[in-house]
């Protein structure tokens, strides 16, 4: 008998969100069980880096010399166990709205410090200067659209979880 629609989006959903999840756990996994982006330089380097070779949006500038940078190891330890708790949400499918809001404004972050083209660039070369951060934010943005948790959860979602990642019609 053939999966309804429902079934089968829900499960597409839960691939691409479990997929963001796995990137998310590979991101923070060195972060966390190393100490150079925390608390030798790592992530100070980065942000001198977006910086030093003009890829932060001139608005971000102040933002990142001013208060990035006097707060780095904080922010840096924030943005270590922020992956692993985005990562850990969306694999296991707990709080994934929450996830995702935080994931999106973290990718929009990023996108503002780093993708910067230029101010003489044509329109398409923002886009295209911003595909690693913008391709995962309109992933978090699907997530807080549909019910990315609705497939493929941890148990105690609800009857609908269960149902929806299961059921055949």
């Amino acid at each position: 008998m053939a999966l309804s629609a429902d079934t089968r989006n829900a499960r597409a959903l839960a691939v691409l969100r479990i997929g963001v999840g796995a990137f998310f756990l590979i991101f923070s996994q060195y972060k966390i069980f190393g100490t150079q982006f925390t608390l030798h330089g790592g992530f100070q380097f980065w942000i001198n880096k977006f910086l030093r070779e003009g890829g932060a949006y001139p608005f971000m500038e102040p933002i990142l010399r001013g208060f990035v940078l006097s707060h780095a190891t904080p922010i840096a330890f924030l943005v270590a166990y922020g992956e692993l708790a985005i990562g850990l949400a969306l694999v296991l499918g707990v709080f994934v709205r929450p996830a995702s809001v935080c994931g999106l404004i973290f990718m929009l972050t990023l996108l503002f410090s780093s993708d910067y083209p230029g101010s003489a660039a044509p329109v398409w070369q923002y886009f295209g200067a911003s595909l690693s951060h913008s391709v995962f934010a309109l992933c978090f943005v699907s997530f807080l659209l549909g019910d990315a948790g609705a497939a493929w959860s941890l148990p105690g979602r609800g009857a609908r979880a269960s149902s929806v990642g299961t059921s055949r019609r």
